[in-house]
């Protein structure tokens, strides 16, 4: 079992920055995932990395604004978000698993494990 904790979570105006950090105890995964849910809206994929960062994924809707970077010494994950929109408002989530395919990247059941979330609101 793993443990997934999120934070950095907070309240940011338009056009601002934030920075979420995700770690795991214990273990290395292959993919990592940001995933975030609105209230009223299904929960869905923001970005994600493979083997080690080389391989980088985003939703279009962050594509340009957000950045998914990892530090493997201290397995901890980060999620940079800057140009941030008031539609960026939701709960974000950490997920990460091992021998996810790329087609399935995007999915949320495809990852093993989840973090509590961390809220992030945007004011206009």
């Amino acid at each position: 079992q793993a443990q997934v904790v999120e934070s950095g979570g907070g309240l940011v105006q338009a056009g601002g920055s934030l920075s979420l950090s995700c770690a795991t105890s214990g273990r290395t995964f292959s993919t990592v995932g940001w995933f975030r849910q609105a209230p009223g809206k299904e929960r869905e994929f923001v970005a994600a990395f493979r083997r080690n960062g080389n391989y980088k994924y985003y939703a279009d809707s962050v594509k340009g604004r957000f950045t998914i970077s990892r530090d493997n010494a201290r397995n901890t994950m980060f999620l940079k978000m800057d140009t941030m929109e008031p539609e960026d408002t939701a709960v974000y989530y950490c997920a990460v698993g091992n021998r996810i395919i790329l087609s399935q990247i995007r999915s949320r059941d495809a990852y093993d494990y989840w973090g509590q979330g961390t809220q992030v609101t945007v004011s206009a």
